[in-house]
């Protein structure tokens, strides 16, 4: 404030209309008003600014000087670090146990099934269908000996040969191994072992083994090519097919039952263009 005070009484004892104004009278001239131009005011306002920030900095120096003199850095970075590592040491994460344990069990009950399916790779899945085709009655028909031939011709473009002859015929075909099968065995395999590395990461933290200490369970992924090579030494495989045919009384229809392999009577039936019974063909829309 003493210093605004005194910036203001130099600015107005230097300006030329005070001197005028508190100078005598010249030829006995009217005394002129005391007047301030906009120079004066530029003035006081730069010499006001130029002491606030010198006390300013002034002010700064001197608390940082009592903040230094008071505290050592070393001690101020123990402190920092103290803290810390006690923030750190009471962090205690919280979960339901019950929960955990529960989808623990869930997993290690669900996890034979990857067994299982490898298991199933060397086998056929063997299901039983029942279709139907128009009969001879019915316009546009087949008759039970044309059907027949149709399904013989199908099965001799597969590789199938009849094995048995009667009222139920028997194909007996060679399934090739598929390499695609087993590259599929192996991505499955994988990530299934993946997935129970990492519970056995979770599960066993503080694990130590005799020779290895702690181990990395994600190494138990290198056994997956296993998988596929268990399929491809499986080989081959014979599938059997049965197929038995009758005709409605009023012979309007034609009926075929067939067992065998899923996938075969999946695309027979498409080849053949057959109904499942009990079932209404619908036109896609493509």
């Amino acid at each position: 404030m003493i210093s605004i005070l005194t910036s203001t009484l130099l600015v107005l004892l230097t300006s030329t209309s005070v001197i005028d104004a508190f100078a005598p009278p010249r030829h006995n001239a009217p005394r002129p008003p005391l007047r301030l131009s906009p120079h004066d005011f530029s003035s006081f306002f730069i010499l006001a600014l130029d002491d606030a920030i010198v006390d300013g900095v002034a002010a700064a120096s001197d608390a940082v000087t009592v903040v230094s003199s008071s505290v050592e850095p070393s001690t101020a970075v123990d402190t920092v670090a103290d803290s810390a590592s006690s923030s750190a040491s009471s962090f205690n994460p919280s979960y339901s146990k019950a929960s955990y344990y529960t989808t623990l069990a869930l997993y290690v009950a669900s996890f034979p099934g990857l067994w299982s399916q490898i298991k199933r790779s060397t086998k056929a899945k063997v299901k039983r269908k029942t279709y139907v085709s128009p009969g001879e009655a019915s316009e546009g028909g087949k008759e039970l000996r044309q059907q027949a031939g149709e399904i013989m011709a199908y099965m001799k473009a597969n590789n199938y040969e009849v094995a048995e002859a009667g009222e139920t015929i028997t194909f007996r075909g060679l399934v090739a191994r598929s390499t695609s099968q087993a590259f599929f065995l192996t991505f499955c395999t994988a990530l299934g072992l993946a997935s129970l590395a990492l519970v056995m990461q979770i599960q066993f933290q503080d694990v130590e083994l005799p020779i290895i200490g702690t181990p990395n369970w994600f190494y138990i992924t290198l056994l997956s090519p296993y998988a596929g090579l268990y399929y491809w030494r499986s080989g081959d495989r014979v599938d059997d097919v049965k197929v038995k045919l009758a005709s409605s009384d009023d012979d309007v229809f034609n009926e075929i039952t067939i067992e065998g392999n899923d996938e075969e009577i999946e695309r027979m039936w498409r080849t053949l263009d057959l109904q499942e019974k009990g079932m209404v063909k619908v036109e896609g829309i493509f």
